[in-house]
Formats: structure tokens, C-alpha cells, sequence
């Protein structure tokens, strides 16, 4: 088989390997099918045969995951419009906003911001969602666990990484950022939200029952818990 043959046959596995896969590829999975080929030449060979008349690309992820998806101009013919099972609450928005924004950041720093105490079952939910995912330890005193989100978070909202998040300027012109307003104010104020107005958050009523049962200090006792459960189960 001639060097030309080869790459073509390789780049074919490759493209069926993205093709099939339900999530971002990373580019580690992708290795052991190269041979004596780089990474690039192999991804540019499939990105050929599905250029600007094709209707779908091979879009790349935060620099190593790779994954099939529609076109941008054609995208807008294919959206289906139907009610959303289980719709995030207001507080889990505002908590997935600040991790975005601010990462890799603690849930006290996330509280701060918030300026209310942040429950298990929003870090739960967003665990769930694989948009989150434990970062490390922040090396201060306590080593409290940072947060970040994932491939999966970028590749639902359709971003490349996070330098395609809004700026400010696009939040304000989106009513999202109010006048003055800067990213470091998110929670309360942040995206246009109030959540005084959010009567039926499930953060204010888990939040609400737990500390009904427990003081501050067993608070901090089942956080650190909870977190080195998180760390130990979902850090890649």
C-alpha cells in the first residue's frame, strides 16, 4: 500500500472513529490509529471532504477533542422546537454562569459572589448535565476544590473554548449584563436575574432545610465530604 493509500485508509478510521462516537473524541484516542502519521495532516484530509458544500464539518473542541457537527448556515433549518423536560433552575444558571466565567473557583468563591449559600443538588444537577467537573485543589489553607467546566459544557453551547464566551459588551447588548454591571457581580444581580424573585429555587429550599438541621460547622463537615466523593469520582 503506498504512503498516499495509507493515509487515506487511516484518515477513513479515524473519521468513522469521530463519526460514531456520541461525544468529543480527544485526540489520545485518536493516537493509537495514526501509524506514522501526525495528528494534523490526518485531521486536515478529513476536514477536505467535508468542506463549505457539505452539510456538516468536523468541528474541533478546546484545542484536542474533535466531533461532526452541522454547519452554521443551515443549522437554523434543522432546530426542532419542543418544551425542555427538566429546564435548569434560576439558581443552577447563575452557579454554571460563575463557574464559567470564573474558573477554576471554590464554592466559597462562588457563594461570595452569589451571596448565598450554594446546595448539593444544583452541583448535583450540573454534574449530571457533565457540565462541571472538580479541577484540582486550590493550594491555600484548607486546599478547598475548585470547579470547571468540561468538553461536555463547550460542546452543548457550541463554543470552541472558552474565549468564545460573551464579553461583557455582547451580555449587555443581549439584556443578559445590566448597565454597570461588571462579570466579577454575577449571582444575585447577573444576567439580568433577581433571585429574590425566585420563590421556588430549589437552591433557597434545599439550602433552607438543611440548615434548619445543621449549624455551620456540620455544613462545612458534609461539604468536605461531598467534594472529596466529586473529586474522587468524576476528575478525569
Amino acid at each position: 500500500m503506498t504512503d498516499i493509500h495509507s493515509k487515506i485508509e487511516i484518515s477513513r478510521v479515524v473519521e468513522g472513529l469521530i463519526f460514531a462516537s456520541v461525544k468529543p473524541v480527544p485526540i489520545k484516542s485518536i493516537t493509537p490509529y495514526l501509524g506514522e502519521f501526525e495528528i494534523d495532516e490526518i485531521i486536515a484530509l478529513i476536514k477536505q471532504r467535508y468542506n463549505h458544500v457539505s452539510g456538516i464539518e468536523l468541528h474541533q473542541i478546546s484545542d484536542d477533542h474533535f466531533a461532526f457537527r452541522t454547519h452554521p448556515d443551515i443549522a437554523a433549518r434543522l432546530n426542532l422546537h419542543r418544551p425542555v423536560e427538566r429546564p435548569l433552575s434560576r439558581a443552577a444558571m447563575e452557579v454554571l454562569s460563575i463557574i464559567a466565567y470564573h474558573q477554576p473557583i471554590t464554592r466559597a468563591e462562588i457563594e461570595e459572589i452569589r451571596g448565598i449559600s450554594l446546595s448539593r443538588g444544583t452541583i448535583d444537577i450540573l454534574l449530571e448535565l457533565d457540565w462541571i467537573k472538580p479541577r484540582g485543589r486550590r493550594r491555600t489553607p484548607g486546599r478547598p476544590l475548585t470547579w470547571g467546566t468540561t468538553i461536555g459544557f463547550l460542546d452543548y453551547f457550541g463554543l470552541s473554548d472558552l474565549n468564545d464566551l460573551p464579553g461583557v459588551e455582547e451580555l449587555k447588548s443581549a439584556g443578559l449584563l445590566r448597565k454597570g454591571q461588571t462579570l466579577g457581580g454575577l449571582g444575585e444581580q447577573g444576567f439580568g436575574l433577581d433571585a429574590s424573585d425566585d420563590d421556588n429555587s430549589e437552591e433557597n429550599l434545599n439550602f433552607s432545610a438543611a440548615n434548619a438541621s445543621l449549624d455551620e460547622e456540620n455544613l462545612q463537615d458534609d461539604w468536605t465530604v461531598i467534594e472529596d466523593s466529586y473529586e474522587t469520582e468524576h476528575t478525569e
